[in-house]
């Protein structure tokens, strides 16, 4: 019995690593398309993508922490940064 329950118990953890297995492999794919220069080039279509997957898993985990009860809700919106050129 305490096999099932554990089995049960990881599968969401895997369904939300699956967020990060994409973003993983768009990443990879674009490495790999790219070739061996020291800088690689990501459409204005690809970062959003990426921000996409990014959000959707962050959003995922704080939902099934604050159903948990174990934070404080987390603010609607993230904190914007700035990136590097």
């Amino acid at each position: 019995m305490e096999l099932q329950s554990s089995v049960k118990a990881q599968n969401p953890i895997v369904r939300q690593l699956a967020s990060l297995k994409v973003l993983s492999r768009l990443l990879g794919h674009e490495l790999h398309a790219q070739g061996a220069s020291k800088t690689i080039t990501l459409s204005r279509d690809e970062v959003v993508e990426l921000q996409t997957t990014v959000d959707l898993f962050i959003e995922e985990i704080t939902r099934r922490v604050q159903t948990r009860g174990e934070a404080s809700p987390a603010p609607a919106e993230p904190q914007m940064v700035t990136s590097r050129n």
